[in-house]
């Protein structure tokens, strides 16, 4: 892995929005169980799973996240809506600088032949 390709998947900007977004790490009462790992890593490693289309299980090493690890912190980050936050953030920050420009915009749809009858 080149050494600027973690900053590529996840620039400084994007870290210093995403981070406060993050649910906090709960330790378990019972102890035991692995530490918390670096967050930016693991967000590197999901950005690069998702945006190259490589399988969790085929996630480099050089990333420093186990591929269960990063597939387990990304189905938690869905379930407690974080993209859903982030996407907002980032669109909030970029409105704010006047780097969005909402005079035109693309909608995709799919249209399918409605079926007559109880068919």
């Amino acid at each position: 892995m080149s050494a600027d390709l973690p900053q590529r998947l996840v620039p400084d900007g994007l870290w210093e929005l995403h981070a406060p977004l993050l649910p906090s790490f709960n330790s378990r009462p019972q102890g035991g169980g692995t530490a918390p790992c670096d967050e930016r890593a693991v967000l590197t490693a999901v950005v690069y799973v998702l945006t190259s289309g490589c399988a969790w299980r085929h996630l480099p090493e050089t990333f420093g996240v186990s591929p269960a690890t990063a597939h387990r912190r990304f189905t938690a980050w869905t379930r407690a809506g974080l993209w859903r936050r982030l996407h907002r953030a980032v669109l909030d920050e970029l409105g704010a600088r006047g780097e969005i420009d909402w005079a035109s915009a693309i909608v995709d749809a799919a249209s399918v032949r409605a079926k007559r009858g109880g068919r």
